[in-house]
């Protein structure tokens, strides 16, 4: 197997050695070279020998002397140098599958890589793996490694996940975990599956993994309007929700107490759902689940009072507003509010953006479509600018899950579009148009 280079830093070492785009990588010392975990892995040397077949196809080998761990300048045509694996389960829960048809295709593509989990902090499932690539993993020392669990029930993993292999799989978090690979597990929660007692078999088996099960969170599952002819789901009621969290409030408190850190957390979702405050940052220790949505509000609201303490410039009188959705509403209100206290200029109003194009039960920013923005803020008095968290946006920040693009949106609302990440010293920047 070999792998076609596609662009050659200059004067990079690789460079120096005479290849050049488009030959291709085969081996580096003697190991066959699959993907960008191999090449990573094995460049770090400092005496490589690269054996290269040229652009004719004839093979050769070039000798490299390098600083050790210093990059060999090939870059290939994508990250991982082959095809990304999807997911081979059939989730009862999975969002993908209560998507409207008619979106783009990149949407409808389910991610189930390690590489992926590695290089991004994608999570995966493990049933695309076999031994070999766990051993690999541990040899590679690649860590951590995120893992969708949802059970450690393996019965009840291959009933939620529609895969033989859910169940088996199951064994593979105590090889990571025992060969000192660091884990970061999800349990997506659906009410009446793998809730109550279920879910207190799940943490006591994953805090048993303890130190190198990192962390855990714990998410409710999210139901939009298109599930016609799935599994039958609801969301969570409050009381559900409080209950919760109760229980996994027993596993946090005795992981604290037993080892200095909570290692399990309900996301912030949980807490909204259960109308209970948010805890405060220092509830979160590292912090290790954001994207998860686990501490995302505590940690805005923690950045933005700092950056107001810290704010000492002068700021011009201006009319803005912020649109997010309903989660986050509440907490965006407050920020507004105090950053108006502090420069009594601002005018900032802030829109609460109920998710029709999903349904309302989904209730973060990061789901809110370009259509939603267009309707509801039409004809609002916006002021000279619009804020919107990034999350809205896909990664190239210039459309929405439904195709808007952000000029459309501008030019029907007749305002400037400013997204921003979520961060507390950013969002206050944008509000008092430091940036």
């Amino acid at each position: 197997m070999a792998v076609v280079i596609q662009t050659v830093e200059e004067h990079s070492p690789a460079h120096k050695a005479g290849i050049r785009p488009g030959e291709m990588l085969v081996s580096i010392n003697g190991h066959s070279i699959r993907d960008v975990l191999d090449y990573r892995f094995y460049m770090t040397d400092a005496n490589l020998q690269l054996e290269l077949n040229n652009s004719a196809g004839s093979p050769y080998i070039v000798t490299i002397k390098k600083e050790e761990y210093q990059d060999l300048g090939l870059d290939f045509e994508t990250y991982l140098m082959d095809k990304q694996q999807s997911c081979k389960n059939k989730c009862v829960f999975c969002f993908i599958d209560q998507m409207p048809k008619g979106m783009r295709k990149t949407l409808y593509f389910k991610d189930d890589d390690s590489r992926m989990s590695f290089l991004f902090g994608n999570y995966i499932t493990l049933t695309n793996l076999e031994e070999e690539d766990i051993e690999r993993i541990i040899k590679m020392r690649i860590s951590p490694i995120n893992i969708s669990v949802h059970t450690t029930n393996p019965e009840l993993r291959v009933k939620m996940m529609a895969n033989p292999k859910s169940g088996e799989s199951l064994r593979y978090i105590k090889m990571l975990t025992d060969a000192g690979i660091r884990v970061n597990t999800q349990i997506v929660l659906c009410p009446g599956l793998n809730d109550g007692e279920e879910l207190r078999r799940s943490l006591s088996d994953l805090c048993a993994l303890y130190p190198n099960l990192q962390s855990v969170a714990v998410v409710p599952v999210g139901i939009t309007k298109f599930r016609d002819g799935l599994y039958p789901l609801r969301c969570f009621t409050r009381e559900e929700a409080r209950q919760t969290i109760a229980l996994i409030e027993e596993f946090s408190a005795r992981m604290l107490a037993e080892h200095g850190e909570r290692v399990v957390y309900p996301s912030d979702e949980f807490f909204l759902e259960a109308e209970l405050p948010i805890p405060q940052p220092e509830y979160y220790g590292g912090f290790d689940q954001l994207e998860d949505g686990v501490g995302l509000m505590a940690l805005l609201k923690e950045e933005f009072f700092s950056a107001l303490e810290e704010e000492n410039q002068d700021v011009c009188p201006k009319q803005l507003s912020v649109a997010t959705g309903k989660a986050a509403a509440g907490l965006i209100k407050e920020l507004a509010e105090q950053a108006m206290r502090r420069f009594p200029q601002l005018n900032i109003s802030v829109y609460t953006i109920e998710n029709r194009y999903f349904g309302p039960q989904i209730t973060v920013a990061g789901l809110v479509t370009g259509t939603d923005l267009m309707d509801q803020l039409n004809g609002k008095p916006l002021g000279e600018k619009l804020l919107i968290p990034s999350v809205m946006l896909r990664h190239e920040q210039d459309r929405f899950l439904d195709d808007i693009t952000v000029e459309e949106l501008e030019n029907k609302l007749n305002v400037p579009l400013q997204a921003v990440a979520n961060d507390g010293y950013e969002l206050l920047a944008a509000m008092t148009g430091q940036n």
